[in-house]
């Protein structure tokens, strides 16, 4: 791409998404010395900058060459909300109205922000509002690493020292991350880049329902943690819980999340996800079943209690049933914690972000035409047929 070429578009490019190499041939390709790139990324992501002619580093004949062809753009915030108990959640909205959700969970002396990466999510997931909003499109790299810029901004006090308030970063929002592969990438590249927001790999988390063959190329391509949505012990029970499971089995799964691993060579070991829903999944047995499946792979376990929303089916285990699930799998060896519920009164809760989606995939009109004739999200899901399955090109 030369000078001229990029003069010619049509639209600016956008320098927010841009990773250290891409900003390296970007100035390459300009004239200009590959060190520019170190400069913009620090003035972007750790100075929070969005105006090219703060960048007083930089001489100004190139900083007006810049805004010829580039420019900093972040996703437009246009509702924010804060918990009681110090979640904050972010509404932005995308180009064409769709709108997205990021929340921010402060705890102990860490804050953990859970990005989305996609409008919507295809996978429809039966216990997850967010997939009963359909699918729309993927997040570029910009709207992914944006969410992780506004919400730092977000803390900063004119005239004092940014403090780093964001520690932790979950792929965990809106969408599949893996199905949405190089723009993940390349936002979590910026995440960890110490010129950025020098987030260590270990706090950079990347959550998924089980896209194996994505899973096969994250290696060597990232070094982030791994989390697996799995949701239940045995394939019958996610075949109704999460479908793509029909696809890439929990044998599959595993197979890959191990390969994963050993590429790491740091003796991590995965997150495994699991949603407790009330007589469905919780069962004494279930916990059994899911004690000895897990053998096979280096991880802990994090228990999340349903979190209800309307015309799901579904309930929340009680405490007594959520406490005798987890004593079971600390008794097998497990390292087992119970997620706390944090931001449920701004709907801010695991599994309750549902944004504003435009749906190409017409989900969300088939599900509330459900609902209206009587059905639940847990009837719609176990009422699918074997020969429904979500293809390659399906999303979260």
């Amino acid at each position: 791409m030369t000078d001229a070429d990029v003069i010619a578009s049509t639209e600016k490019l956008n320098l927010m998404g841009m990773t250290v190499a891409q900003l390296e041939q970007f100035f390459l390709e300009m004239g200009e010395k590959k060190f520019r790139a170190i400069q913009v990324v620090k003035w972007i992501h750790q100075r929070g900058v969005s105006d090219i002619d703060d960048m007083t580093d930089i001489s100004k004949n190139l900083r007006e060459k810049l805004k010829t062809i580039a420019e900093i753009r972040a996703p437009e915030i246009t509702y924010q909300d804060f918990s009681k108990d110090g979640t904050r959640k972010w509404v932005s909205q995308m180009p064409g109205g769709s709108k997205v959700e990021t929340v921010f969970i402060p705890e102990d002396g860490r804050g953990t922000l859970c990005v989305s990466s996609q409008i919507g999510c295809s996978l429809d997931c039966s216990f997850c509002s967010t997939g009963k909003q359909g699918f729309n499109r993927d997040l570029s790299a910009a709207e992914i690493i944006g969410q992780v810029w506004l919400a730092a901004k977000s803390f900063d006090k004119p005239g004092e020292k940014r403090e780093r308030r964001v520690t932790n970063v979950v792929m965990m929002g809106m969408g599949e991350p893996l199905l949405n592969f190089d723009n993940v990438m390349d936002a979590m590249n910026l995440m960890m880049e110490d010129n950025s927001y020098g987030i260590s790999k270990r706090r950079v988390t990347l959550s998924t329902s089980g896209v194996v063959p994505a899973m096969e190329q994250m290696v060597g391509k990232t070094c982030a943690c791994l989390a697996i949505s799995l949701h239940a012990p045995n394939d019958a029970l996610r075949d109704q819980l999460v479908p793509i499971n029909r696809k890439y089995n929990i044998q599959a799964l595993l197979d890959a999340s191990n390969r994963y691993l050993d590429s790491l060579n740091d003796n991590r070991v995965a997150t495994v996800e699991y949603t407790l829903i009330d007589q469905v999944n919780d069962e004494v047995h279930h916990a059994d079943e899911l004690a000895e499946l897990l053998r096979q792979l280096p991880c802990k376990i994090n228990l999340i209690p349903f979190n209800p929303f309307p015309n799901s089916g579904y309930q929340r285990p009680s405490n007594n049933r959520i406490h005798r699930f987890k004593d079971k799998l600390i008794a097998a060896g497990y390292n087992v914690t119970v997620r706390k519920t944090r931001g449920d009164d701004i709907d801010a809760a695991c599994g309750q972000l549902v944004g504003k989606v435009d749906d190409i995939t017409r989900r969300s009109e088939r599900f509330v035409n459900a609902v209206q004739q009587g059905s639940s999200a847990a009837t719609i899901a176990k009422g699918r047929g074997s020969k429904e399955r979500p293809s390659n090109r399906a999303q979260r």
